[in-house]
């Protein structure tokens, strides 16, 4: 860590009551005493965790830019352990940009992306798994997904992963010795222990966590839905009663939906990410050519897939290979414009099709839109069955690395079975252990700290 002193407006942009000028470092009290000047001058000294009523100004001419609080908070009851300073004014670009420029012209460099956050990980208030979990809370859409965030911040998953590097670590050390000394081997690895200690203790507890990713991580990411279908059967229209607002253009005319349209709301607590896409039909236009190559490729990604038909009218050959096309994918079929049908009429659809939960709706007297609200929550919950009271649910990158780490923890016990070397066996358990501190961070290298905290805003 450089001993550089780093200053960033840590409110975001635009005009409300305050906005919040951060810095950090051993020079940040001298900094900001170069341009505070205290209302009440009896005070001597700056104690931590306090704050100081004045006025910021322009050492250079005397101007007074604002009035001001100053927050005081010294290494390491910080942020990031090291001195922190708050300057607390009224919001506004200008003038909280005035500020800025005096807190750079007195020393202070401009904080990057994260770098208050990555400073606390450095200096070692905070894991690297809880760094993660701030980004979480920044972006959490929903309850749900700010409690799994919250979970994480405390630390749960961190210490799960260090008890399993732990025991991995011991079982190291057994195997190390066992190596050195060969003529020891069977006092100090009992190898009839080694399958089930594995699946067990360790195998199991990962695997766990996987599913627990595969099956929570829709509270904390979203639902990934995509309206699918032919040319003016109502996906925009649809879009617009999900989302309760006009998103996408709704015309008569067929195609005017060219490119994906995306948008994000909630659904009984969980995020939903939803896109209208150009309907699926034959043509030699180019641009939409373009916009129904997107809609397939959004398809492949997709969590849920709303496949809609205009039920007042018979199907074509485009409805039938929109249907080959999200055939075997979790897919709710949507009869639209019930409006122009009675309940009595029964639409006539494939056998092929049954297996597709179905729901009638009119997208434009809002119809049925509670009934596939409803659907829409009950087949994603029963897809990703979650228990929140075990709400330790790892991110993509922890999923990705855990996923590495069972293929290796196979390996050593796979060796063990074979009566492979132990020197070739340590080599699959040290891959598991090092994979581990990768979450953690206690072994991540600096490209993939720098990739991590760059998700962040600056100021944060």
């Amino acid at each position: 860590m450089n001993d550089s002193t780093i200053a960033a407006v840590a409110t975001p942009t635009g005009t409300g009551g305050i906005g919040i000028i951060k810095l950090s470092g051993q020079n940040a009290l001298s900094i900001a005493s170069h341009i505070f000047r205290r209302s009440h001058s009896s005070i001597s000294n700056f104690k931590s965790h306090h704050l100081y009523h004045g006025y910021i100004v322009d050492p250079e001419n005397g101007r007074v830019v604002d009035e001001v609080l100053l927050a005081v908070m010294l290494a390491p009851r910080s942020y990031t352990r090291e001195d922190v300073v708050e300057i607390q004014a009224h919001s506004g670009p200008v003038v909280l940009r005035s500020i800025l420029d005096l807190v750079l012209k007195c020393g202070a460099v401009i904080a990057g992306p994260g770098e208050f956050t990555k400073r606390a990980y450095i200096n070692g208030r905070i894991g690297l798994t809880q760094a993660e979990a701030v980004i979480d809370i920044i972006n959490a859409r929903t309850n749900k997904s700010l409690e799994i965030a919250n979970t994480l911040i405390k630390g749960d998953l961190q210490l799960c992963i260090e008890r399993i590097s732990d025991y991995l670590f011991n079982f190291l050390v057994e195997i190390n010795a066992a190596i050195d000394f060969p003529e020891d081997v069977e006092e100090t690895v009992n190898v009839d222990r080694i399958p089930d200690f594995f699946q067990n203790d360790i195998i199991n507890t990962i695997k766990e966590l996987i599913e627990r990713y595969d099956n929570g991580h829709i509270l904390r990411d979203g639902i990934k839905l995509v309206i699918v279908g032919k040319p003016n059967v109502g996906k925009s229209s649809l879009m617009n009663c999900l989302i309760k607002k006009d998103r996408s253009i709704v015309t008569d005319v067929p195609g005017t939906t060219r490119d994906l349209i995306e948008e994000s709301f909630s659904l009984s607590g969980m995020p939903v990410i939803i896109a209208d896409t150009a309907g699926i039909h034959d043509t030699d236009e180019p641009v939409e050519i373009i916009g129904i190559n997107k809609a397939k490729n959004y398809i492949d990604c997709s969590d849920l897939i709303l496949f809609i038909i205009d039920g007042s009218s018979i199907l074509t050959h485009e409805d039938y290979n929109v249907f080959e096309m999200i055939n075997k994918r979790n897919s709710i079929l949507v009869i639209n414009k019930s409006d122009l049908f009675s309940d009595r009429h029964k639409v006539n659809t494939p056998d092929s099709w049954e297996e597709m939960p179905k729901v009638e709706i009119s997208a434009l007297s809002n119809k049925g839109i509670d009934v596939l609200k409803d659907l829409i929550v009950q087949i994603s919950l029963r897809k990703n069955s979650f228990d929140f009271q075990d709400a330790i649910v790892p991110n993509l990158r922890h999923k990705l690395i855990l996923d590495q780490c069972i293929v290796s923890l196979y390996s050593v016990v796979d060796g063990f079975d074979r009566g492979s070397p132990l020197d070739l066996i340590a080599i699959d358990l040290k891959e598991a252990i090092d994979l581990l501190c990768e979450i953690t961070g206690s072994s991540a290298n600096n490209d993939v700290i720098n990739q991590i905290f760059g998700r962040f805003c600056i100021g944060k």
